[in-house]
């Protein structure tokens, strides 16, 4: 009896550490070694390990399934363009958008900062006093480069020159209301007087012959009128206007424009520019100061909208994005360059427990066979 005791936990313990070291060997050479070995020119029979060796294999296979099976157009739909997830990223836009944008502590001006415009308003002022001093740069040298009649536009030239005769036609009616206006009367009177008083003796001798100058004054006030009245009044004064006009309209226009300042008017209007501008005061104010409902339309109407537009054309680019990111080679091209070392670690460390619980039923079985062996030899012999 004491023999089969013996025999019986020896072909137990044999059996369970055969069974418990053979599984433990089967675990690793799932990894190890991790490159062949040979002996001269003959390979080592099983080396590599089981997954280095058919690590291709294992990374086609991989990219396969995750692109056929795990990240397919309908998953991702499923997953990630679902009516939860949209809410979700509603929700969170709308937070912070009212967080971050319509905030009553942000003003244009720290807006501007962020991205990298500290100093807007004074560059922006400047860009101003450069385009206003070039606009006059350039309308002074238009002006002594030209002629008035190059700078009139046809149609305005031409309405200038019909209008000569009007202005003709009103200058001799106002000038005849006027002489025979009492004004005008005590003008040609004023005017009479101090004639005959510059000739001296014979301006007396002139009023001894026609009376007083009341008298000359009706008579020189009829024929001012009759002057005025005349033809050819008119058409000696068309004709005078319409040279003088002539003349006018081919010099240049800075000619009559020397004495002006052209200096004081730029800096004069640079200064009003940015004084009605006031970009400065303008930008320490909030979006909200200037678009007072505009948090309420932008988390209640836009961003729904956008969002809406945005999964939707999400949805029809899903299949032609994955089909470009080609993910079978992506996955298997990374799976070919992972450490085969990382891989055994990342694989031990999330199956250690259950690979142990192998190895040690590997020893349980394999001490059940060794016990089940002696109690066959003990029988048998």
């Amino acid at each position: 009896m004491g023999h089969f005791i013996s025999l019986l936990l020896l072909l137990g313990v044999v059996g369970a550490v055969v069974g418990a070291a053979t599984n433990y060997m089967a675990i690793k050479m799932l990894f190890r070694p991790y490159k062949p070995i040979y002996f001269k020119k003959w390979r080592l029979p099983l080396t590599p390990g089981l997954i280095p060796k058919r690590r291709e294999d294992l990374a086609i296979q991989l990219g396969k399934t995750v692109s056929e099976y795990l990240l397919t157009p309908e998953t991702i739909k499923k997953k990630f363009l679902s009516k939860e997830v949209r809410e979700n990223v509603l929700t969170f836009a709308q937070s912070k958008v009212e967080q971050e944008i319509f905030t009553n502590d942000k003003t244009l001006n720290d807006w501007l900062k962020i991205v990298g415009f500290d100093h807007l308003s004074k560059t922006a002022e400047g860009k101003m006093d450069v385009i206003i001093f070039n606009q006059f740069e350039s309308v002074k040298h238009t002006l002594s480069s030209k002629a008035i009649r190059e700078l009139l536009p046809a149609d305005l030239e031409q309405v200038l020159d019909r209008k000569i005769e009007e202005a003709v036609t009103q200058i001799l009616e106002k000038g005849e209301d006027y002489f025979l206006s009492p004004e005008g009367t005590l003008t040609i009177k004023n005017m009479l007087d101090d004639f005959l008083s510059s000739k001296g003796s014979l301006g007396g001798m002139v009023q001894m012959f026609l009376g007083d100058s009341n008298s000359l004054v009706d008579k020189v006030q009829r024929e001012l009128v009759k002057f005025l009245q005349a033809p050819g009044t008119n058409a000696l004064l068309v004709r005078i206007f319409t040279v003088e006009w002539e003349k006018i309209k081919n010099r240049e226009a800075m000619d009559f424009m020397k004495d002006v300042n052209f200096d004081t008017i730029v800096t004069s209007i640079q200064d009003y520019a940015k004084r009605e501008l006031a970009l400065e005061s303008r930008l320490n104010k909030t979006i909200e100061d200037y678009w007072p409902d505009g948090k309420q339309w932008v988390t209640d109407d836009l961003l729904p909208k956008v969002l809406d537009k945005v999964f939707l054309a999400a949805e029809g680019k899903i299949e032609d994005v994955l089909k470009r990111l080609n993910l079978a080679d992506v996955v298997r091209e990374q799976v070919d360059t992972f450490p085969i070392a990382k891989l055994e670690e990342l694989v031990l460390g999330i199956i250690s427990k259950e690979l142990k619980l192998i190895t040690w039923l590997g020893g349980i079985i394999g001490g059940l066979v060794g016990i089940i062996q002696a109690i066959i030899v003990f029988l048998t012999n």
